[in-house]
């Protein structure tokens, strides 16, 4: 028995609680907004399809109805608008945020928390500040999205299955982030030599340089800003990757996920969140992976971190 609580019922609130219902990660989703009517809504739409997987109850409910929740999802703040980076948004969810945590984490003070708004490594931050709650409890959802449009665009590029990518995406969920090209393998082969080794090497299109490794970088960091062009938000992918957050804390095994944590001088980054290899159980952060990066990894790591900390420093 799994209960799930996601404050937010906004088009990434409510299609998480929906693909929490599909997957049958929790026995029982408890959704809270400001808008009550709104949450009633979809969590009547949501209910009313569950028959048809695993027995999920899914309900409207306000603070003290997150009691005894395992996890509790953040997704409340306003949406990014087109053109208008993720720091941009940065003091209005905020203050958002401080209105949320106070009251939440005084009937869910056991929850693991996992921080979905955007800017999400400045509202993970400003969460570990003023929750009171141990860190382990605390996970920002970071680059996993990031993580999943690299491995999804290097497995289109290779002609394998995303499983078969092991590349990530380090720093902010932002304009600052980036890929750690040392790290980055294709069943057991560096991403620059692969194809070489493959059995697709006559039409594999990779010329292993810089300019490869930029052009990639640059769709990702784009993707998000791309979607809200087309569609006007970004909901289904983000979704998929929180949930993903929750069946990895449910397996209680240890996964490696790219989710943004405070830092402690790992790489010479102190008192920021933003996201690097870090390993997810039942009871919540259990500790970061220190990669062997190059010296030009590090920096561009704490260049994130210092742009980071800019806004931080502007916000109340």
């Amino acid at each position: 028995m799994s209960k799930i609580t996601v404050i937010g019922a906004g088009s990434v609130g409510a299609t998480i609680a929906n693909d929490l219902t599909i997957q049958g990660i929790a026995s029982e989703i408890v959704l809270i907004d400001i808008n009550v009517q709104k949450a009633r809504g979809e969590a009547l739409d949501i209910y009313q399809g569950a028959h048809f997987g695993t027995p999920t109850l899914v309900r409207p409910g306000d603070y003290s109805d997150a009691a005894d929740s395992d996890v509790v999802i953040i997704t409340s703040g306003l949406p990014r608008k087109p053109g208008q980076t993720r720091l941009e948004l940065a003091q209005s969810n905020v203050n958002i945020i401080k209105e949320i945590t106070p009251n939440i984490v005084k009937k869910a003070p056991n929850a693991l928390y996992i921080i979905v708004s955007n800017p999400v490594d400045v509202l993970t931050y400003v969460f570990h500040k003023i929750s009171g709650l141990p860190e382990h409890q605390i996970i920002g959802s970071g680059t996993i999205l990031d993580t999943s449009r690299l491995q999804a665009q290097l497995a289109k590029l290779f002609h394998v299955s995303p499983k078969n990518v092991h590349a990530h995406v380090y720093g902010e969920h932002g304009d600052s982030s980036f890929v750690p090209w040392s790290l980055a393998h294709i069943s057991n082969n560096h991403v620059d030599v692969y194809a070489e080794h493959s059995p697709d090497a006559g039409r594999i299109n990779w010329t292993a340089d810089e300019a490869a490794h930029d052009a990639v970088e640059e769709y990702v960091r784009t993707s998000g800003a791309q979607v809200i062009k087309d569609k006007g938000a970004t909901f289904y992918a983000v979704a998929m990757a929180v949930c993903h957050i929750c069946k990895c804390i449910f397996s209680g095994a240890g996964t490696a996920l790219t989710v943004s944590t405070m830092m402690h001088g790992e790489y010479g980054i102190d008192d920021v969140c933003l996201s690097v290899l870090t390993i997810v159980d039942r009871e919540g952060v259990r500790g970061k992976i220190i990669n062997q990066l190059t010296d030009e990894e590090v920096k561009k790591l704490r260049n994130s971190a210092d742009k980071l900390k800019a806004v931080i420093a502007q916000i109340q």
